[in-house]
């Protein structure tokens, strides 16, 4: 397919795609998905080989949240029966954290719901930051508090963060209908804030929630010029309570495509498989890991996911190597941060394109509600069950 052989290409070359080329990944039949996953992981194992990042989340305050986010089970006037307690002590999330990194994983990621930290959140974060490092200090810490004021990042970085995640999760276009407490601006902001203090960038996607291709390429396009060193793409977990519990309208095969498009975007950026793999695609889940080269150890937020030494037989099982603490993640031309002049998008990411028609048809082809596959948490991080790593 001419279209696969110049994305490889381009690819390896670390040149951005077209937004066409972008949109005609997504709208590929099933009878080539095959031929789509196999080139993007040409692309992929040029710059991470058979390498698979291990990511841990601690959800260090759970609800609670005054933002009106509908994807999000903490959010304002949630109904979802999660788990809700206020911040963990440090002792108790450098606990929870120990429990991954015995797991396997080379990321700890610090989560806390809210709009954002106030100065003493950052403090009793850096404390938290403190306390997992000095039982491990290889470990990587990746903060997640919300939308940063001025100065904070700069003191998570200086308690030794190693990271800050914030999403974009859509296209600018609709985050209105996604989000109406905060703005998609704010969100570039903070992300813009912790390049600026020196810590590595975290921004991803969430996908599943009646977006169309063009939202999907448009968000993706943004990720690419704000140049993160690491994408996380989410498949929405339509949790009962929230406003977006019946947007099932993802197949395994779709999932796949919107993976192969991010990798040809992003081809030398750390691609993280995160939130709804299990969910969305399921049994298929072995064949995203010649598409993302990390994914997340065990449980998240406030779903569980599959058993963490089930992720673990997969990784083996499809002839992936779990990536270690003294290895290098980013390829060494990104020397761990943004990449070089030379990685510089040669395309717009702006766009006055009409929504493709696979999207609008999306719906038609995903398969039925699969809400047995979406768990509450009941064990880890703010309970006295053993965490899932």
């Amino acid at each position: 397919m001419d279209l696969l052989n110049t994305l490889v290409e381009k690819g390896l070359r670390r040149e951005l795609p077209s937004r066409e080329e972008a949109l005609a990944v997504l709208t590929t039949s099933d009878d080539d998905l095959l031929e789509v996953v196999a080139a993007a992981g040409k692309v992929r194992r040029q710059w991470f080989g058979r390498r698979v990042k291990l990511n841990y989340l601690v959800n260090l305050k759970s609800g609670l949240c005054p933002e009106d986010c509908s994807y999000c089970s903490q959010r304002l006037g949630s109904e979802a029966g999660i788990l809700k307690y206020t911040w963990l002590k440090p002792d108790e999330a450098s606990k929870a954290a120990a429990a991954g990194v015995a797991g396997g994983a080379k990321r700890v990621c610090l989560v806390a719901s809210g709009r954002g930290p106030t100065d003493r959140d950052v403090d009793r974060v850096s404390k938290t930051i403190g306390a997992i490092k000095e039982q491990n200090a290889d470990v990587e810490v990746c903060a997640c508090l919300g939308l940063l004021s001025d100065g904070q990042a700069e003191r998570l970085k200086a308690a030794g963060a190693d990271a800050y995640n914030h999403n974009l999760n859509t296209s600018e276009s609709t985050y209105g209908d996604i989000t109406t407490t905060h703005t998609y601006a704010d969100r570039v902001e903070t992300v813009r804030h912790a390049q600026s203090a020196g810590l590595s960038a975290c921004s991803g996607l969430i996908a599943g929630m009646g977006e169309s291709d063009a939202d999907l390429v448009d968000v993706v396009f943004a990720l690419r010029a704000l140049d993160p060193d690491s994408v996380p793409v989410n498949f929405l977990i339509p949790v009962e309570g929230t406003p977006l519990a019946g947007e099932w309208n993802l197949t395994p095969q779709r999932a796949l495509r919107i993976l192969a498009m991010v990798r040809f975007v992003c081809p030398d950026v750390e691609v993280r498989l995160a939130g709804g793999r299990e969910v969305h695609l399921r049994t298929m889940q072995p064949l995203a890991l010649h598409l993302v080269n990390s994914i997340f150890l065990g449980d998240y937020l406030t779903t569980e996911g599959q058993e963490g030494k089930a992720d673990l037989d997969m990784i083996a099982d499809a002839g992936f190597e779990v990536e270690g603490a003294g290895t290098a993640t980013l390829p060494e031309h990104r020397g761990g941060g943004g990449c070089a002049s030379a990685c510089a998008p040669s395309d717009s990411a702006s766009s006055d394109s009409a929504p493709s028609d696979s999207a609008s048809s999306a719906g038609a082809e995903a398969a039925s509600a699969r809400t047995d596959l979406v768990t509450v948490r009941r064990r880890g991080a703010g309970t006295d069950l053993a965490p899932n790593a």
